[in-house]
Formats: C-alpha cells, sequence, structure tokens
C-alpha cells in the first residue's frame, strides 16, 4: 500500500535517515514501498529530550530513524519506560504505555511514536498543573508574609 505525503513549501523531514527538503512550492510525494519517515514537526532532538516523557519518545525514535543503535534505544526505552510506568497510577496512561511497550517489541515504532504524542499530551498537562499550583502556593506566600508584616510592626 502505497503512502502518500502533502509537503509545504520548504519542509524537512527524514526518510531513512536522510533529512530531506521540499523546495518552494506544495508537493505531493507518494512511497511505495516501507521506509522509516518523520516530518520534522515530530523530530525530537536531543537537547530537547528533558523529560520522561521526551526521553521515551527520542529513543523509540531513534530505534525507528537508525536501526544501527537500536539496541542501545531499546535498552534506554526499556528504562525510561519502566521509570515512568512506576510514576503514574492513571489506568489509561499505563494501558498507552502498555500498547507502546507492544509496538516496540513488535517493531512497529511508528505507532509506538504516535502512542507516544498521547503521553506527551498527558506529561505536559502534569507539568502545566504542577506549575499553576506552585505560582499560586507562592502567591498565598506572598499574601501570608505581606499581612503578618503588618501585624509584626
Amino acid at each position: 500500500m502505497a503512502l502518500k505525503i502533502s509537503l509545504k513549501p520548504g519542509e524537512r523531514f527524514v526518510i531513512n535517515g536522510a533529512i530531506v527538503q521540499n523546495g518552494d512550492r506544495r508537493t505531493n510525494l507518494v512511497l511505495h514501498n516501507k521506509v522509516a519517515i518523520l516530518r520534522e514537526k515530530d523530530i525530537l532532538l536531543p537537547e530537547n529530550a528533558t523529560t520522561p516523557v521526551r526521553r521515551i519518545y527520542f529513543a523509540v525514535m531513534m530505534m525507528y530513524l537508525d536501526p544501527t543503535t537500536e539496541r542501545d534505544y531499546h535498552q534506554e526505552f526499556v528504562r525510561r519506560m519502566a521509570e515512568f510506568i512506576n510514576a503514574i497510577r492513571t489506568d489509561d496512561v499505563l494501558q498507552t504505555c502498555v500498547t507502546i511497550i507492544d509496538d516496540v517489541y513488535g517493531r512497529n515504532f511508528y505507532n509506538a511514536l504516535v502512542n507516544c504524542k498521547k503521553l506527551l499530551v498527558f506529561e505536559q498537562d502534569r507539568l502545566d498543573l504542577a506549575a499553576n499550583m506552585s505560582k499560586a502556593m507562592q502567591a498565598a506566600s506572598a499574601m501570608r508574609d505581606e499581612e503578618g508584616g503588618d501585624d509584626g510592626g
């Protein structure tokens, strides 16, 4: 089955490890055989793998794009996924983790990446919640300090 990809002008993507950039016009590509392909927006740079789920995503992405390093990144994936699973108690997120694990062991890396994106959304929601709670606690503390300063004078 062929895969048709529509590219925006200047859009970059990776095919089997080769970085390719579209020209100055919208283009449609039809790929007739199985290849490892990712659009630029789906590529995570190593320096951006800064959270637990991003580290999982990065390991899966590297297994997908570079089979020569698959073994090393598989070990990284196992370690990072175990850490993440041990920290999570949400059933649907745990089920997504199981699906990703099944995809990785079945060498369906692209599907694993798609499911990792669900984890990225979950993680970002939690990070945003934690940041908002921290700000609220700081604001409450500042208010208490101000109120306490008036009483002690």
